[in-house]
């Protein structure tokens, strides 16, 4: 394939990093065995984070960001798939060491592929993403420690606002789960009214206290924060309760004690949707299929942008200011 295509490309330059919108060809693209013509993306915390320096994602320059995208092969040696399949790509490296989804055109490894299925629409395939998928992880865990067992357990969202957070919401409404607190930093609570959230609560408030064991008054969290944020969290958690961990946007560091363990019998599951494999993936796609509906993508998706408005909303991602889901209309 010799025709060029646009992609966002992030370079280094004069120890910064610079992005633009530039003419590639597949030559330039990471090694793969099937190419597949972009049609969304979405932009997720890690790719505002490949936009600047430091960001502790893009080690090797050139690159193109974009850890998700949905689209059509065009050309494919992979058993298996073939061309005119309508496919997903989410994690894996995509977009991190491997050229992603803020391009026309992406070269990918076959077995980081999945198949979109018939009745799933290639936008909607994008809005779930890797958001979405470690949202449905992150509950599929918590379902193991008893959540799925108790309707009316109490349920925190950290980072409410965000991809996973919003995901997250919508999932466990879908599921029947109406007693969910979302935590917040943001002042506006617009947003998470409109996903029909029924407690708001503000950071500040979480962290007033800081003794190794306070009230219990939450049985399950979700928490895609981290550091300070989760050090507030843990003594909160119910006898019997779990954590599922999957974000450290206030840091990696965070300190606790063995009380929460050992007391009330807490568990905390670490969440990485990167590496998992195509099948676990299936597995999870699966659940979101049976449970998003039109109403949660109306309320999540907060924009349709084209390539060239990607830096803008990774501005907003990294000040704290975006709210739900920005898809990128790519072709």
């Amino acid at each position: 394939m010799d025709k060029t295509f646009k992609a966002l490309i992030v370079s280094e330059k004069d120890d910064s990093i610079i992005s633009s919108i530039e003419d590639w060809s597949v030559d330039r693209l990471s090694e793969g065995d099937t190419l597949v013509e972009v049609e969304y993306s979405a932009i997720n915390y890690k790719d505002a984070l490949a936009t600047i320096k430091n960001g502790g994602v893009i080690r090797s320059y050139p690159m193109i960001p974009g850890i998700d995208f949905s689209g059509t092969i065009i050309e494919t040696t992979h058993e298996g798939l073939f061309v005119g399949d309508r496919v997903v790509v989410t994690g894996q490296g995509t977009g991190v060491s491997h050229t992603g989804g803020f391009s026309e055109i992406a070269r990918i490894p076959g077995e980081w592929i999945q198949v979109v299925p018939q009745d799933l629409d290639l936008k909607v395939a994008a809005f779930v993403g890797t958001a979405g998928i470690t949202a449905a992880q992150a509950i599929h865990r918590l379902e193991s420690v008893g959540l799925g067992e108790n309707k009316e357990a109490s349920i925190l969202i950290t980072g409410a606002t965000g991809g996973v957070g919003s995901m997250a919401i919508n999932l466990l409404k879908a599921k029947g789960f109406n007693n969910i607190t979302a935590l917040t930093r943001k002042k506006s609570t617009d947003y998470l009214d409109s996903l029909g959230v029924q407690h708001i609560i503000s950071t500040e408030e979480m962290l007033e206290n800081t003794r190794p064991l306070q009230k219990q008054s939450f049985d399950y969290v979700i928490d895609t924060i981290g550091g300070a944020t989760l050090e507030a969290i843990l003594p909160k958690i119910s006898y019997g309760g779990g954590i599922s961990l999957c974000g450290n946007a206030s840091g990696i560091k965070f300190s606790t004690t063995v009380l929460p363990f050992i007391l009330r019998g807490v568990t905390m599951f670490g969440i990485d949707s990167v590496q998992l494999s195509t099948e676990e993936k299936s597995v999870l796609w699966d659940t979101i299929k049976e449970t998003i509906t039109k109403e949660m993508i109306d309320a999540t998706i907060a924009n349709e942008i084209s390539l060239e408005d990607i830096v803008p909303v990774t501005k907003q991602l990294l000040e704290g200011t975006h709210s739900g889901r920005t898809i990128v209309k790519i072709k």
